[in-house]
């Protein structure tokens, strides 16, 4: 009987054990619910993808014009000593993810050999007429693993049947199929309403081109003034609102649209229905195509501008144009290998890795880990510190476990689970235990950006002061900026400086933490 009542024992014992850990799985808090709008796969991607280089190439480069008349002779482009490897070389070398060529730009000129016009590379002489610009850049491309895109210009000044509504429709459409099936996968194509004043006028028929890239390059990233998929930030200067939603009505803007609200395409809409991200295009030139009386921003030029789009939920586009050999300019490369060196030695170590986080609450409990504040100190927005629901407090606490100097802050939001915070700012612990308040900001997004006055300290607060939903904060980085300088006061704003629309606060030093407005 002894064994049996050994066995009985045991048995009662393991069932009590699973039981409660059955039990405790059973009762987990579910993830917050997403809220809408979310972003799709393919834009997740894009995001990620952070930075892209334009590279505008064409009659253009060598007739030293930006806006060509479409009556250039073909047999001036002649890039003798085009590799298009060099081009994808400089592009992976400075951290860039994705390429778009101007397949086609306003002159009409195409650089694959299209069977629509007889203005192509066909009638170049250049590779004795068999080039194709777009099959060198698209192989080089998916050799290296960088995404490939096209720019194919609605406007176009050399066909005769532009300002035929359905005949120049057509004509597009031809051509742009030409690009979708040729080349291998599309990640981007790039679309826009340019026109110069007294052109012809006509109808293009952008709805029918959206459903027949998505049809035939599914996981393309289409762009334009308004979407569908990533929006114009309303300038060319690579500079995006100090607040800035993915969340858009692309209905509010027409593509081409002498009176769209640039505001509105650079800060976005907390109350819009669709996620539509916003596109910083610039180029590293005064101009768009190489001009050989031009030269390239400075380094630290770039690095503000990346402050202003990629540090503002943005993506970066950045145009490098190839010169008339068809190389990129070696002065151009130096800049390019400066600007990453810069962004590396920046925020290549996370001051905060090693830091010791607390929260005002956790989602689930202190003993649910999938919440826990330490996600934000992983570099992926799939995990994140979640609060308890129903909370008029939230706030993550950062001990840096010694004095240290830093004077950038970054942080991201889970987008897949929606874009959330609407206003937060960073405090640091000084003497006497005040607490200061260093920089209030707006939006997050994918990733935000800030830079203040360097300080030391070794006590920092996170504090979200409203959001959509619960917050949500995937990553929180504190870096140190040696070389950036930040502006000067504003006239009438004696309370801070400002860099890039971001008020950094000064003297703000108190307890209750107090607002202080934009």
């Amino acid at each position: 009987m002894k064994p049996r009542f050994t066995f009985s024992i045991k048995t009662q014992l393991l069932f009590l054990y699973y039981s409660s850990l059955f039990h405790f799985s059973s009762t987990l808090k579910p993830p917050p619910l997403p809220i809408l709008p979310l972003p799709n796969s393919f834009q997740l991607q894009w995001q990620n993808d952070q930075m892209s280089i334009f590279f505008h190439f064409g009659p253009n480069t060598f007739t030293d014009a930006e806006w060509g008349t479409g009556h250039a002779d073909p047999t001036i482009f002649n890039p003798t000593n085009l590799n298009a490897s060099q081009w994808i070389h400089v592009v992976k070398e400075s951290g860039f993810s994705r390429v778009l060529l101007t397949a086609k730009h306003h002159d009409g000129f195409c650089l694959w050999p299209s069977e629509y016009t007889d203005y192509s590379v066909r009638s170049s002489g250049w590779r004795n007429g068999k080039g194709d610009v777009v099959a060198e850049v698209a192989d080089a491309a998916r050799e290296a693993g960088v995404g490939f895109g096209v720019y194919l210009s609605p406007w176009d000044r050399h066909e005769e049947c532009y300002g035929d509504t359905l005949r120049y429709n057509e004509h597009y459409l031809a051509q742009m199929n030409e690009l979708l099936t040729r080349y291998g996968e599309i990640k981007d194509v790039f679309l826009d309403g340019a026109k110069g004043g007294g052109e012809k006028n006509m109808k293009y028929f952008f709805q029918s081109w959206f459903s027949l890239i998505h049809q035939l390059q599914p996981g393309a990233i289409i762009f334009s003034d308004s979407g569908p998929d990533t929006r114009w930030v309303g300038n060319e200067n690579g500079v995006a609102g100090s607040t800035c939603w993915s969340l858009f009505n692309s209905s509010v803007i027409q593509i081409g649209g002498g009176d769209n609200d640039p505001r509105y395409q650079s800060q976005g809409d907390p109350f819009g229905s669709e996620w539509v991200p916003a596109l910083c295009d610039v180029s590293i030139r005064p101009g768009w195509f190489w001009h050989a009386s031009e030269h390239p921003k400075s380094a630290r030029e770039l690095l503000e501008i990346y402050y202003k789009s990629v540090g503002r939920n943005c993506k970066l586009l950045l145009n490098v144009p190839p010169n008339t050999s068809g190389l990129i300019s070696p002065e151009d490369i130096q800049v390019l290998r400066e600007f990453s060196e810069l962004r590396h030695s920046i925020f290549s170590h996370n001051l905060a890795a090693s830091a010791s986080l607390n929260a005002s609450s956790t989602r689930g409990g202190i003993r649910d880990s999938r919440f826990s504040p330490y996600k934000v100190l992983e570099e992926s927005i799939q995990t994140y510190w979640a609060p308890e629901e129903n909370q008029s407090k939230w706030i993550l606490y950062i001990n840096l476990k010694e004095l240290v100097s830093f004077n950038v802050l970054k942080l991201q939001e889970p987008i897949h689970m929606g874009q959330r915070v609407i206003q937060f700012h960073l405090e640091v612990l000084i003497r006497d235990g005040f607490w200061k308040r260093v920089v209030n900001g707006t939006t997050i997004g994918y990733q935000r950006l800030l830079l203040f006055q360097k300080l030391k300290s070794q006590y920092l607060k996170l504090v979200v002061d409203k959001s959509r939903a619960d917050p949500l904060i995937s990553y929180l980085g504190i870096y140190l900026d040696p070389v950036t300088v930040l502006s000067e006061d504003m006239p009438g704003k004696k309370s801070g400086t400002y860099f890039n629309g971001t008020q950094v606060l000064r003297s703000t030093m108190n307890n209750s933490s107090r607002s202080a407005s934009m």
